[in-house]
């Protein structure tokens, strides 16, 4: 029989011992690899990382829609456009007549044409006379700032001598009218101050007819 020394013993426990703490470590990392590389455990984070940036962007995207759909109403609201429409001039003017062979703006004279020492060239004027309406359109300066004020009110508008025999019947004539100016021209503008300016800009309330 072999007997063997408490020492040998004592020394096999101990490597027992160590070598189930190394199996026991060899098992505890084995399961938190084998977690760690299951599909399960990757695709849970990568899937909410994913969620994230779609969801901002769907709200984004909504809210976007929200700020178009607020935009469109605004601009067919009536109200909306008319804050926005700037008021053009209205008023009473003595109107004259002429006939020139050239016009400030460079263009011949014609049936439409019209003049004003205010308005810009360019600018279309609605002008009506005993129920009868005709559109002008400004393409020369006058009359002469002597000739705005001999009248009352302000000649503001010379038009030209067929648009007169239209209207009138006589192609050289002094007539009272109503205005309404339709459109701004953009070209020059031949005054900037003097009799009328302010009915013929609407910078007061003009007079009624």
């Amino acid at each position: 029989m072999i007997r063997f020394s408490a020492k040998a013993i004592a020394s096999v426990a101990a490597g027992v011992t160590l070598a189930g703490a190394g199996v026991t470590t060899a098992l505890t990392y084995g399961g938190t690899s084998e977690a760690a590389s299951s599909p399960q455990a990757q695709s849970a984070p990568a899937k909410t990382s994913q969620q994230a940036p779609a969801q901002t962007e769907k709200r984004a995207q909504s809210a976007a829609q929200d700020r178009m759909l607020l935009s469109v109403k605004k601009d067919k609201d009536p109200k909306t456009k008319a804050a926005k429409a700037p008021a053009l001039p209205t008023g009473v003017s003595t109107a004259t007549s002429f006939w020139d062979p050239a016009t400030a703006s460079g263009k011949p004279m014609a049936y439409e044409t019209i003049a004003s020492p205010y308005w810009p060239l360019g600018t279309k004027v609605k002008v009506t006379y005993n129920g009868k309406s005709e559109i002008g359109i400004v393409q020369d300066f006058g009359p002469a700032e002597w000739a705005v004020a001999q009248h009352n009110p302000p000649a503001l508008i010379d038009l030209s001598e067929k648009m007169m025999k239209h209207l009138t019947g006589t192609a050289s004539n002094s007539i009272t009218v109503k205005f309404q100016v339709l459109e701004l021209g953009k070209g020059p503008v031949y005054r900037h101050s003097g009799t009328g300016y302010s009915t013929a800009t609407g910078t007061v309330k003009a007079d009624k007819a």
